[in-house]
């Protein structure tokens, strides 16, 4: 069951070219509401599991689990989330679906160096700034 903030994103991304699940994630994600938008895509990822596009999804909600983790002070389960949404990703370079896949791949080190760097604080998440993601415009 979606958030009412999610159902209201994915109805606001309607009629925009791609899926409005796909663009609803982006916009919750640069929101730095990551939870929403893992909700978001997930509606996507369930019936494309098995199918080529799977992966990818599945790369992005973990991207967004990742930072859902961070905000709640989980560093290593964000560090795991960052490795694994690496993996599915980078079959996907250089672009994928109007999204620059090696750019995502730089923000997941990134921030996978931030937070396995000896001393890195939760508080410090909040010092830097958010992470976003931007689409390809065709």
């Amino acid at each position: 069951m979606k958030s009412a903030r999610t159902t209201e994103v994915i109805a606001h991304c309607q009629g925009q070219g791609l899926d409005p699940h796909y663009l609803g994630f982006f916009e919750c994600f640069n929101q730095q509401f990551f939870y929403e938008a893992h909700e978001a895509l997930e509606q996507l990822w369930l019936p494309a599991r098995r199918r080529p596009e799977g992966a990818f999804y599945k790369g992005l909600i973990q991207l967004a689990g990742a930072f859902v983790h961070l905000k709640k002070g989980r560093i290593q389960p964000a560090a795991s989330l960052f490795t694994r949404a690496k993996d599915n990703l980078e079959p996907y370079q250089p672009t994928y679906l109007q999204l620059n896949i090696s750019a995502v791949l730089r923000l997941i080190k990134a921030w996978h160096n931030k937070v396995t760097a000896p001393g890195f604080q939760v508080e410090s998440f909040s010092a830097v700034p958010p992470p976003r993601l931007e689409l390809l415009h065709e």
